[in-house]
């Protein structure tokens, strides 16, 4: 595996995964709770966002293969998948919609850890079929270790931001954050579009 393959694969979980955007979300679910309550709740939402993703990395593929689906038509629907996030990203209404979660939700939630933090915030559709896709292009266990280095990675940076989330969220503000999802949003946009390329090559639609 090359370093730039590597170098992909976190920004493609990066972008997917959002820690920034993800900021606003994490103190909506914890009013009031103390910067050690907040640092435990940002540990054990990694933790079992980290186990679910590597279930979907060692055993995914052989799920789709039980059903019937290709790689290649996994890929394009991945992509696609992407894609939508993307525009969700740029149009800023993956933000929204989390807002109208945690307006919902974070009344009834004591501990937010598992749910909705791990499941689906981090560990959702699109970080499970990216980690799915990612492996792919990977086979055997030394491949899957290392695209699960990559995700280990991505979500030490979630728990750094989420416990130092009210301090970045003021030096960034919300402009800052908006600009920033933007950007990683028409980053996405391009992952995705090569997600969708790669399938078509595989069935020969595309050289």
């Amino acid at each position: 595996m090359d370093t730039a393959f590597l170098i992909t694969s976190f920004a493609t979980l990066f972008v997917i995964i959002d820690p920034i955007g993800l900021l606003p979300m994490f103190i909506a679910f914890t009013p009031g709770a103390s910067q050690k309550q907040r640092r435990s709740i940002a540990i054990r939402a990694c933790i079992v966002a980290f186990l679910i993703l590597s279930m979907f990395a060692f055993f995914g593929e052989a799920v789709l293969g039980f059903i019937g689906i290709s790689m290649p038509a996994f890929r394009i629907a991945g992509g696609a998948l992407l894609f939508l996030t993307a525009l969700d990203m740029l149009f800023d209404r993956r933000s929204k919609r989390r807002e109208d979660q945690s307006d919902k939700q974070v009344d009834q939630v004591d501990d937010p850890s598992v749910f909705p933090l791990a499941i689906p915030l981090i560990a959702g559709p699109g970080s499970i079929a990216t980690v799915i896709l990612l492996s792919s292009h990977t086979p055997g266990v030394q491949g899957t270790v290392l695209i699960l280095g990559v995700a280990l990675v991505v979500l030490f940076a979630v728990m750094l931001f989420f416990m130092a989330g009210s301090l970045l969220e003021r030096a960034l503000g919300p402009i800052g954050i908006n600009v920033v999802t933007r950007l990683l949003g028409m980053l996405l946009a391009a992952l995705s579009v090569q997600f969708i390329l790669d399938g078509l090559k595989a069935f020969g639609f595309a050289s």
